[in-house]
């Protein structure tokens, strides 16, 4: 009889946890997850929904929402509920924070994490175990030519030079701007477009040099050389999950599943994984399905 009821009660348990968990994910609205309008962005975006998908939640993505203040502001107010941000875009761009001495991947994750919380209530969740740090890459015959290595070396040429960059690095203050202040060297001319047409152009040689990522398969595609950073210009662009604390103490559920991509994507594999988008032209979502797959993230 003893053993009859506890078997009983142990159902009655496990009954009202798992109501619970349905409980919750019949509430949650459809999350809508933001992204910025290159590569990585939409691949990171469908892995976030496929991931909730997978743990019984509905998840509509918005491909190439807008650049950072409009993902940002969407998810203060509610309009999307996560995307994905890199520590350095928030420290400078978002929080307008002064730059330290010297730049610190930890100092400034842990920064731009606290200030984030405390300002507008957005909490970091996840840091993805990549950094997408900005550079300026030039051809690589060009740099063996002229022996550069370095952003030092670039000030003798860079006034003869048109430089190719997003809209974004082009005029905050963690971009270019810095650059001009740290290295005291402008561009003779620069030309703002989108990502992909940035390798485009220096691939014709419409442009002498861009504002390149470091997860960008192009940068070894297409010839390419990265120059060393060798004053500290540029700040550590560790990519992280936000969302609000609001929606993340309403949601635990949604929460504890992102936190499977802790640390799962070092900058090699998520260049890999660009590189299928750019150059094989895959499908963002089917690149994140694969690669959780392979991970046994989510189930095939």
């Amino acid at each position: 009889m003893q053993k009859l009821t506890a078997l009983i009660i142990g159902s009655l348990v496990l009954l009202s946890f798992i109501s619970g968990c349905i409980s919750e994910k019949e509430e949650v609205p459809t999350i809508v997850i933001g992204s910025k309008p290159f590569n990585e962005q939409y691949i990171l975006a469908h892995m976030i929904a496929l991931l909730l998908e997978e743990n019984g939640y509905k998840a509509e993505v918005k491909e190439g929402l807008g650049g950072t203040l409009v993902n940002y502001e969407a998810l203060k107010k509610g309009q999307i509920h996560v995307y994905v941000e890199y520590t350095g875009t928030a420290y400078n761009n978002i929080l307008k924070l002064e730059p330290p001495e010297k730049w610190s991947p930890e100092y400034v994750y842990e920064k731009s994490k606290e200030e984030m919380l405390k300002r507008d209530g957005v909490l970091t969740i996840v840091k993805l175990g990549f950094r997408d740090d900005y550079s300026i890459a030039v051809k690589k015959e060009f740099a063996e030519k002229n022996n550069l290595e370095k952003l030092s070396d670039l000030a003798p040429y860079a006034a003869e030079m048109t430089l190719g960059t997003d809209p974004e690095f082009a005029t905050r203050p963690d971009g270019l701007p810095r650059i001009k202040e740290v290295y005291g060297f402008t561009f003779g001319d620069v030309k703002q477009m989108e990502p992909t047409l940035m390798y485009e152009a220096i691939k014709n040689g419409q442009v002498d040099a861009i504002s390149a990522y470091t997860t960008d398969a192009r940068v070894d595609l297409f010839g390419l050389k990265i120059l060393e950073d060798d004053k500290g210009a540029l700040p550590p662009y560790d990519a992280v999950i936000l969302v609000k604390k609001e929606f993340a103490d309403k949601y635990p559920g949604v929460v504890e599943a992102l936190k499977k991509l802790e640390g799962l994507i070092d900058t090699d594999t998520m260049r890999a994984l660009n590189y299928k988008y750019d150059v094989e032209k895959k499908d963002a979502r089917e690149i994140a399905r694969e690669f959780l797959i392979e991970k046994g993230i989510i189930k095939a």
